[in-house]
């Protein structure tokens, strides 16, 4: 409602009783009845009448009486360009204070939802008999609609200006009388004129054959379409420029109004025909000037001819491309619908077609191109060869898409983001957060929650952080990013997560700060890692130093007992290897333990021959052995399977090798592992006349390092060891 210069009075008359006095007396229903959003204000500014549908777009209904509002009844106003206009400053305001009316104002009404909507205002002071203000009355309309089709045609508006004028096809527009009203820069770049020699004059002067202009005008005003005519343009530079007009007309009530004209230079394939008369060479000269793809294809739809405007648009070599068809770079998705039209072309169904589809590069990457596909045909109708005209409009699509997206897209966005993430206004009060904040904090942030969504804070070293002395307080009150702080969360039930805090201010278009956004980043498996990894490099330490014990041991040993140096080498070499061996099973298994049965496996299988490992059993329960146990164990095994395969079981062909092992408890309920080695059929054993190294080797590994028994028999038909280990001393 925009009139309110005048309103119906009932009760006394007019020249008894005032517009406001017969305002505020009247029943609910006529203001209600008013076709528009009114309400009114006593000389003071104080709401004291609105109608329904003024409460309708405010979103609230204010009170009257003992504690009215003044000016307004909406939640909060702004200017039209977002700049908050406070209730006593408003139009309203002005009309009370200094009779000053508003007409046909904007101002955009925001509710307690947050929502807005933009209205027309209409505001007029109501004055007594003696001219005295008795208070303002307000109509006005929700213009929302209206705004955003402006907004939306404007846009568009916008992009069809930006289409004209840059794209990479010259275009120009020529009125019912012949005269140029319009011409893009292709246009010009053409044939080299400003637009101030080119745009105003009839098009006939720079056509150099006047037939062919008064033929081409003649057609378009009697609506028929021209589609690629030929004609020959004057440049500036007194050069012929030959070019294709493409163009159809534009009628309103059967008048002729203007023409739409796509100008193709053709200059270049013209010269080369009449040249070379050569159709490679010549479709070649046109296909690499062309700023769009363009490419040839048989009937089954293989590339015959590319431009490098399309190999580079597709990310692929010339060569690459030749070895295709036009459906192999295609989108599967798409595949369907341009296999079907070009067969349908090829069948002469129809001539040509266009058509929108996604191409895939070769790095992965989807690109949206545009098709054009013609038909060349024989004197006798047949196909020849189809010509693909590709212009690649990825970021046309892109903007299409961005303009569709809206709020609603971010929201989702920072809803899937992994991280807590939340927002506040310029005071601190939370706007926004999203599941992963709930997550974290362990809570849902309430109404009126300040600065952070966490229940509690702390800082790195326990002391509390009160919520307005956190990062994001910092960041608000300083209006600075603040990056490099940590500090620890805690959850209403009672656990804490470290995390690192990313706070951002936020300004609008002026600079002024509106709000902020933060980011908590969960840094609880970078502690913990951070602990792990000193644990481990202790335990790398320790390890190290026990290592190199052992090898300096068996160095010691090997050495006093060896015959000489070779002995000492091949000796030494076996018993580092088999150190080695262990080392590889323990590291696989990060320290933490090593089977029983693989670390038997892992020794006795590399050092038998292929055939022999057959002839091997390994049987027992599972059992995890501690880095010490494991690596004693395996200095023992490593020696017995030495001198089985040198002397005993293993060197014979017949032979045969049994390892063994049980858990088995004693009466002092301390469990031992009982391990068995049994060597038959190899050669007659005879007992060794001296106690090699190796014995004493075995002997120190399980029982001076284990705390177990070591008893070896050389049996005449074969070697037999048990080996007895508190299970205390080898269980991980």
């Amino acid at each position: 409602m925009s009139n309110v210069e005048e309103f119906p009075i009932s009760g006394r008359k007019l020249s008894e009783t005032s517009e406001y006095e017969a305002l505020v007396a009247a029943a609910p229903s006529v203001l209600d009845a008013i076709p528009g959003a009114v309400y009114l204000c006593d000389h003071e500014g104080w709401l004291v009448r609105y109608n329904k549908e003024a409460a309708n777009f405010w979103g609230r209904t204010p009170l009257l009486g003992e504690k009215p509002e003044r000016f307004c009844g909406s939640h909060a106003l702004f200017l039209p360009d977002g700049t908050p206009l406070p209730h006593d400053i408003c139009p309203m305001a002005t009309a009370v204070l200094s009779g000053e009316e508003t007409r046909n104002a904007e101002v955009i009404m925001e509710r307690p939802d947050s929502s807005r909507i933009v209205a027309l205002v209409n505001i007029r002071a109501l004055r007594d008999r003696d001219g005295r203000i008795q208070g303002a009355i307000n109509c006005f309309q929700d213009i929302s609609a209206h705004k955003a089709m402006e907004d939306e045609v404007r846009r568009k508006s916008a992009d069809l200006e930006d289409f004209f004028e840059n794209s990479a096809i010259a275009l120009h527009i020529v009125g019912g009388d012949g005269i140029i009203q319009r011409a893009n820069k292709a246009e010009l770049a053409l044939l080299g004129y400003t637009a101030e020699e080119y745009v105003g004059r009839h098009i006939a002067e720079f056509h150099t054959d006047a037939p062919i202009i008064g033929d081409i005008l003649h057609k378009l005003s009697g609506g028929e379409k021209l589609d690629r005519y030929p004609a020959r343009l004057r440049a500036s530079d007194g050069s012929i420029k030959h070019v294709l007009i493409t163009s159809n007309s534009r009628f309103e009530d059967g008048e002729f109004i203007n023409t739409r004209c796509f100008t193709t230079d053709v200059t270049e394939l013209f010269e080369s025909e009449s040249a070379r008369r050569d159709s490679e060479e010549r479709l070649a000269a046109t296909y690499e000037a062309a700023t769009i793809g363009i490419a040839e294809t048989d009937s089954a739809g293989r590339l015959l001819r590319v431009n490098d405007a399309l190999c580079q648009m597709l990310g692929r070599s010339r060569q690459e491309l030749l070895s295709m068809t036009f459906l192999d770079y295609t989108h599967e998705d798409d595949r369907e619908e341009d296999e079907a039209l070009y067969t349908q072309q090829t069948l002469g169904e129809h001539d040509s077609y266009v058509l929108r589809k996604r191409a895939r590069k070769p790095d992965g990457t989807t690109i949206y191109l545009d098709i054009r596909s013609s038909s060349v045909r024989d004197n006798a109708g047949g196909f020849r060869y189809g010509v693909r005209v590709i212009q690649d409009v990825t970021i046309a699509k892109q903007m299409e898409d961005q303009i569709r997206s809206s709020e609603q897209h971010m929201r989702d966005l920072l809803e899937a983001l992994p991280a807590a993430v939340y927002t506040t206004d310029a005071a601190g009060r939370i706007t926004f957060y999203n599941k992963a904040a709930v997550e974290m904090s362990g809570r849902t942030p309430q109404p009126g929650d300040m600065w952070c969504v966490t229940w509690r804070l702390f800082n790195p070293d326990g002391t509390s952080l009160p919520h307005d002395q956190c990062p994001m307080a910092v960041a608000l009150k300083e209006n600075r990013p603040v990056r490099g702080a940590e500090a620890i969360a805690e959850r209403p039930d009672g656990t804490r997560i470290p995390f690192v805090p990313y706070p951002t201010p936020l300004h609008d278009a002026g600079g002024n700060l509106i709000g902020a956004i933060n980011m908590l980043v969960d840094i609880t498996e970078q502690k913990q890692a951070e602990s792990r990894q000193k644990i481990l490099i202790d335990e790398l330490n320790h390890r190290v130093k026990n290592t190199l014990a052992t090898v300096q041991s068996l160095a010691g040993q090997t050495a006093r007992h060896a015959a000489g140096l070779e002995d000492f080498l091949r000796s030494f070499e076996s018993r580092l290897m088999a150190l080695a061996r262990a080392h590889d099973l323990l590291t696989k298994r990060h320290w933490d333990d090593a089977p029983l049965d693989s670390l038997a496996r892992a020794v006795l299988t590399p050092l038998a021959a292929s055939e022999a490992v057959k002839r091997i059993m390994i049987d027992g329960p599972s059992v995890g052995l501690n880095p010490r146990a494991a690596l004693s164990l395996t200095m023992a095994l490593n020696e017995l399977a030495t001198n089985a395969i040198k002397y005993g079981s293993l060197s014979s062909e017949k032979g045969s090798l049994g390892v063994a092992w049980h858990l088995q408890e004693e009466g002092n309920d301390q469990a031992m592992l009982i391990l068995e080695w049994h060597e038959r059929g190899g050669p007659l054993v005879r007992p060794p006349t001296r106690r090699g190294v190796g014995t004493r080797l075995m002997e120190r590994c399980i029982e001076r390092d284990l705390g177990g028994e070591f008893d070896l028999a050389f049996e005449p038909e074969g070697v037999s060891c048990r080996i007895s280990i508190p299970v205390g001393q080898v269980k991980a």
